[in-house]
């Protein structure tokens, strides 16, 4: 959905290509910054760029961004765990006892909040380990799941995906579904550092372009990248 560029291969993605031409059509120029989630965060709260394209809604959004009204996607969840392993999410009550990885202030509450509660609750912090970095955490965490030293980590199905396959772990580790409550959904974030009506048109614009996009134009880009949302028959 979003890929660093490199000379032999220069696309940018599904979400990348969405905002370029919703941009684009309206005379803007895009300079784009490839650096880590974490990195790309406080370089939009510091006012260094004025937007990142994705990023997970929550009601207890930090001060420093806005987010647009339409999102990206909304996305599929799923968990990963070592194969053969018969455990699967039927509730809160399934992950007690189990070892849960998950990153520092990621917020799982959109998606379940019995998930995040659990997540913080300080009774629970012998079975949670919170894996911190800033560009391979989640590398990290399949790893960890390999050495038998998590349990189980919850995220979107299609970074999933691709991590098992980029790191060659599908011997070692199965997706399995279903995954939390509720779907990820991601929607892009505009800096409070913008004067405010020039963020708000680029929010109007993205709004609108997104909203254009829904159907055809949105396939069309599924497609160019062989994107298929697994286990569901809805539109993404």
């Amino acid at each position: 959905m979003t890929i660093f560029p490199t000379e032999e291969a220069p696309e940018r993605g599904v979400v990348i290509d969405m905002l370029d031409q919703i941009y684009r059509s309206h005379g803007y120029d895009i300079e784009y910054y490839e650096v880590p989630l974490a990195r790309g965060l406080t370089m939009v709260g510091d006012g260094l760029c004025d937007m990142l394209p994705e990023y997970v809604f929550s009601e207890n959004a930090a001060d420093e961004f806005v987010y647009a009204n339409e999102e990206t996607f909304a996305y599929t969840t799923a968990f990963v765990v070592r194969r053969g392993d018969p455990w699967r999410y039927t509730g809160i009550g399934s992950i007690e006892g189990r070892r849960v990885a998950t990153g520092p202030g990621w917020d799982y509450s959109s998606m379940s909040p019995d998930y995040q509660r659990y997540l913080e609750d300080p009774k629970n912090a012998n079975f949670v380990e919170v894996i911190a970095g800033n560009d391979d955490v989640v590398d990290r965490i399949f790893r960890m799941l390999v050495e038998n030293r998590v349990d189980l980590y919850a995220d979107n199905d299609l970074v999933l995906q691709d991590v098992l396959n980029r790191l060659g772990l599908n011997e070692e580790l199965e997706i399995v579904r279903p995954g939390l409550e509720k779907k990820l959904v991601e929607r892009p974030i505009f800096s409070n550092a913008l004067p405010a009506e020039k963020r708000q048109t680029l929010i109007s614009i993205w709004n609108e372009g997104r909203r254009s996009m829904k159907g055809a134009g949105e396939k069309r880009l599924l497609d160019k990248y062989n994107v298929a949302f697994e286990g569901r028959g809805e539109d993404p």
